[in-house]
């Protein structure tokens, strides 16, 4: 028997009881090397506002149960399978916090969708989808303005292996053994008309929507996180006084290879965007 989708009690006001909370989720519409693992990090560090994290990060249903360590019967239908990734993935991005957190990428976004409409058939948007599974949903849009910067740090996180340290220089995530970055003009290009790309999906996808997201860029956050944290839990009916005493909890990666790789890029094309 098919299991039914958890429904959505609407949440407490975390500053009073009597009022209810006016989001139960929030989605943080990114690409890469965005920084988006230090608004994550950020959020769940205030332990009020969810456990934000890309939960379907690649496009396969079999990669996100395994992620969430489900051990499902192969036999049993699509819609049961995702009815359980769905389950637990609301349990981990909520946290026990009354809010839902979620990072989405674009490039398994259209499949996210597909796998919405199996569990939600018939209804008219993605948005009612997204409220559909995941109650009333802030849209966040967090993007990097300098898509050369970008490009490189995508490509040099790729040569190199590492993609993310903590703030004292302790490497937080490698994917592969340790190695010297070497520029690539043809590679940073690609990637810079592919993240160029990727925004203008994001932005065709919210306004086909008619979704007006709550805008966060890489340079602010990077700047001041304190004060953009502040910023979205506001946005959220949280208390953003969670947002003081609250650390970043990645460094930097940018160093004077991203400099000279930038500055040699727009020497040889003239084209930061």
């Amino acid at each position: 028997m098919r299991r039914q989708v958890a429904s959505f009690r609407r949440a407490e006001h975390p500053r009073n009881p009597f009022i209810m909370a006016k989001y139960q989720s929030y989605v943080i519409c990114t690409s890469p090397r965005s920084g988006s693992t230090l608004l994550c990090k950020l959020l769940a560090a205030t332990r009020i506002s969810g456990n934000p994290n890309s939960y379907f990060h690649n496009p396969s249903i079999q990669d996100w149960a395994r992620s969430l360590d489900l051990s499902l019967d192969q036999d049993i239908a699509e819609r049961d399978v995702l009815d359980a990734v769905f389950d637990a993935v609301r349990a981990r991005g909520t946290d026990h916090t009354g809010i839902f957190g979620l990072r989405v990428q674009r490039k398994s976004f259209d499949f996210l969708i597909q796998k919405m409409n199996v569990l939600h058939p018939g209804l008219n948007s993605d948005a009612e989808r997204f409220e559909a599974a995941f109650g009333h949903t802030l849209f966040i849009y967090l993007t990097r303005c300098n898509k050369l910067e970008q490009a490189i740090s995508f490509v040099k996180a790729t040569q190199t292996g590492l993609w993310h340290k903590a703030p004292d220089g302790t490497e937080l995530e490698r994917v592969s053994s340790p190695k010297e970055p070497v520029y690539d003009a043809d590679e940073i290009a690609r990637h810079l008309a592919n993240f160029i790309a990727l925004d203008d999906d994001w932005k065709n996808w919210f306004a086909s929507e008619k979704i007006d997201p709550f805008r966060i860029s890489y340079d602010a956050l990077s700047a001041d996180p304190a004060n953009e944290l502040a910023r979205l839990l506001e946005a959220l009916e949280l208390d953003p006084e969670a947002a003081k005493g609250i650390n970043p909890g990645v460094g930097k990666l940018a160093d004077s290879t991203n400099r000279n790789w930038q500055a040699r890029f727009l020497a040889e094309t003239g084209d930061a965007q």
